[in-house]
């Protein structure tokens, strides 16, 4: 059938985690040409050979006291609200330069920096620990870049938090879904014992629509983009700024970069 059993899974995985139906998937097992992120398409779907996004903190320093961003993703992707730090679930945050670049701390650096919020979330990096660990394979890094997770193949080892050098996962302690606020039934809900993480969207992606960050933040703080593609916006302010990304020297590559 020209398809082996890892892309098997991987396949089925996303299907099942995106809701689509098996015409789908058939389509793409007896196309060995067709690549898993292409299967789950509408016509108005977004491309790109490498997706990622640029966070302009100035900008952002500005309006230090929007949350749209993160309030946009906890409601899109249900993510519950436990009312307590020791069992928050978090996609996307907020944190300080020290938090966020304890390797890069300059005692001379501006207060302004210092200060200022940054915007945390998976960094779907191109050489991603966490997915060399995962032994069921519940998180896989696409075609596009994208480290994505099959949340029904999650088994809760916590095997990915371990590997991931950023604290970009969460693991739900307690069963979360009666601490959503309103369920959002164009995304899946979880269970207990499942880890979760930031996804760049990739279900919006497929419908043609920016992720829910990027699309909530009134500012543009936040630009998303093919980072292969050299007349993509987020190419154009790599080349015109000064950027950052967390933690260079592991040599995961990150895919979020920041203006400083």
């Amino acid at each position: 059938m020209g398809i082996d059993r890892r892309s098997f899974l991987k396949i089925a995985g996303l299907s099942a985690v995106l809701g689509i139906g098996g015409g789908s998937v058939t389509d793409l097992l007896v196309n060995k040409d067709v690549e898993a992120s292409e299967a789950v398409c509408t016509e108005n779907a977004l491309h790109a050979k490498r997706w990622a996004m640029v966070v302009n903190v100035k900008k952002c320093s500005e309006h230090k006291d929007c949350k749209k961003c993160i309030e946009a993703c906890d409601s899109w992707h249900n993510i519950p609200n436990f009312h307590n730090s020791k069992d928050e679930v978090k996609w996307i945050w907020k944190d300080d330069y020290e938090h966020t670049f304890p390797d890069q701390e300059c005692e001379f650096m501006s207060e302004d920096i210092k200060k200022a919020p940054f915007i945390l979330m998976c960094n779907h990096c191109d050489q991603p620990p966490c997915v060399r660990v995962c032994p069921t394979k519940a998180t896989f890094k696409r075609p596009d870049g994208i480290v994505a997770m099959d949340f029904h193949r999650c088994i809760g080892c916590r095997f990915c938090m371990a590997a991931c050098p950023y604290g970009s996962r969460s693991f739900n302690w307690r069963d979360p879904r009666p601490f959503i606020e309103k369920v959002n039934n164009n995304f899946p809900t979880r269970m207990r014992g499942v880890v979760e993480k930031c996804t760049f969207c990739v279900d919006r992606l497929a419908d043609g629509l920016q992720p829910a960050c990027v699309e909530a933040c009134p500012y543009g703080c936040l630009v998303f983009g093919d980072l292969e593609d050299p007349e993509s916006e987020v190419r154009k302010l790599l080349q015109e700024n000064v950027t950052i990304r967390r933690k260079p020297e592991l040599g995961t590559m990150p895919s979020i970069f920041y203006i400083v």
